[in-house]
């Protein structure tokens, strides 16, 4: 076994946590039950790590299998990466049979002949979901396996979550390859960006509409003095005023928690409006800028303006329409100021 391999496979079981070793290595099945009965995994996880090594050794690994062990380790833990979600766009309406095999053999041609050292590994799931783990070389040097590149392409779908490693210059190359290898004719970020992948899916899938547990805001404490009789009619108006602020948010937001979204833009094009005496505007040139959200809970910072006081509800659409308007890559033209906005589809 390769010396590279031997370390990148070490320092793949030194990451993952020590409890879950074993587990993670029956499920890369490269190992047979036999040959991790000879492992204590009660030891600390150098020693475990070493052990690991050594019966890869005995089973002659290579990066393909190292490879594979990764990619479990990521699919298990796909917080540890930041997603970006991609949309692709076909020149029809045709709806074709995916072809696993077709659409790897169309991505890997494709990627090779534009760089030569590159590694590429599939692993299919059960939720249709493809995962593509890339590491890149480049026209002189091997693949660097510890910057790599993972792709979760959802068959049946144009959507595609992208995690990049730094190497950003490669990202052409590797989005006109899930192009060819899909058949689709262009492709486009969505400018949606999070750890959580789950929650990315959530929002492009439409699935964060659905009951989750039922969370209400904990009530603001009131305190405890006894009211004269003419302060009863503002308390009762701020009770009202409560109740209505976390009807509208549940109406809005609905019952269940968010998806963990962390970045979000989109292009705001609105005309300004002036009196036609004062000569301000001699062109009907609208104001264009970009808007930028971003927080490392993005949706329930929304939800929780109203509750909290520090904006009014109904929220404006601007904010509220980030989730619901995921698919029209967040370009918004007002057309009679700055609020509210609508989404128009680019």
């Amino acid at each position: 076994m390769d010396v590279t391999v031997a370390e990148y496979i070490r320092r793949t079981v030194l990451k993952i946590p020590r409890d879950e070793i074993k587990t993670m290595l029956q499920k890369w099945g490269f190992l047979s039950e036999t040959q991790l009965q000879t492992v204590n995994f009660h030891q600390i996880k150098e020693n475990i790590s070493q052990d690991v090594v050594q019966l890869c050794e005995e089973n002659s690994a290579d990066i393909k299998q190292a490879a594979v062990l990764d990619i479990i380790y990521n699919h298990i833990y796909p917080n540890k990466r930041v997603w970006s979600v991609y949309q692709m766009n076909k020149t029809g309406e045709e709806t074709e049979f995916f072809d696993l095999t077709d659409f790897k053999k169309k991505f890997k041609r494709q990627l090779r002949s534009a760089l030569k050292n590159v590694t590429i590994n599939f692993r299919e799931y059960e939720d249709n979901a493809v995962w593509i783990r890339i590491a890149w070389g480049t026209p002189y040097t091997k693949p660097n396996q510890y910057k790599t590149s993972y792709v979760v392409y959802h068959s049946q779908t144009p959507y595609v979550f992208i995690s990049v490693s730094v190497l950003k210059s490669n990202l052409p190359l590797l989005c006109q390859a899930l192009v060819v290898a899909s058949n689709y004719h262009d492709i486009r970020e969505m400018e949606l960006r999070s750890h959580s992948l789950n929650s990315l899916k959530d929002i492009v899938f439409k699935r964060y509409s659905q009951n989750f547990q039922t969370y209400y805001p904990r009530p603001l404490q009131e305190r405890n003095v006894a009211p004269e009789s003419g302060d009863l009619r503002i308390i009762q108006e701020n009770r009202n005023e409560k109740e209505r602020i976390q009807r509208v948010n549940q109406e809005v937001f609905g019952d269940g928690p968010q998806p963990k979204l962390e970045f979000a833009q989109y292009k705001l094009e609105t005309m300004f409006k002036s009196d036609p005496k004062m000569g301000v505007l001699d062109e009907k040139e609208p104001f264009r800028c970009l808007v930028k959200f971003s927080s490392p809970h993005l949706l329930e910072s929304l939800k929780s303006l109203a509750p909290a006081g520090m904006a009014d509800a109904p929220l404006s659409p601007l904010l509220t329409c980030i989730p619901q308007k995921a698919r029209n890559y967040f370009k918004i033209r007002e057309k009679k100021g700055f609020f509210p906005g609508s989404f128009v589809s680019p």
